[in-house]
């Protein structure tokens, strides 16, 4: 099933750990097609530094909530922590989409449920997939032409 991943790093060298969360993905599953990188402002939390962002469209068998936990493991072992809601990180992995989910528990929420307000989200998703459809809000190509963070 097709997934939408957003990546984003701003601590250390975040070019290099985006790359190598991908080159992470890339050995669980089967990665489709990777954006350009971003540079932009951080949304929300303390001063920090630009962040890197970028999407990534994999395809994968496992249960959506194992896929999450695929993430998560990776954000682990580069070195993430969550000491400070949004708060600088060496990498960020979120499931934005996969397939035709709609999930919304304690755990998963599926579609994300603030993808259509991030333009770091959209463009780099927009650039790898035109004709992109967020399952709850539209065409990426519309949601782009609106005021986001």
């Amino acid at each position: 099933m097709k997934a939408v991943v957003s990546l984003g790093a701003n601590i250390g060298d975040p070019k290099a750990n985006l790359d190598l969360a991908v080159a992470l993905l890339r050995e669980a599953t089967d990665v489709i097609a990777v954006s350009s990188y971003l540079q932009t402002k951080p949304v929300g939390g303390p001063e920090q530094p630009d962040y890197q962002n970028a999407v990534a469209i994999i395809e994968s068998e496992l249960p959506a909530k194992d896929l999450l936990a695929l993430l998560n493991g990776i954000e682990t072992a580069m070195g993430r922590t969550r000491e400070i809601h949004w708060g600088p990180r060496v990498i960020d992995l979120d499931l934005i989409q996969y397939g035709g989910l709609l999930v919304h528990d304690e755990k998963l929420t599926l579609p994300h449920p603030r993808a259509h307000e991030r333009r770091f989200v959209l463009a780099p998703w927009f650039e790898i997939e035109p004709e992109a459809i967020l399952l709850t809000h539209g065409r990426i190509s519309d949601l782009l032409n609106t005021d986001l963070e």
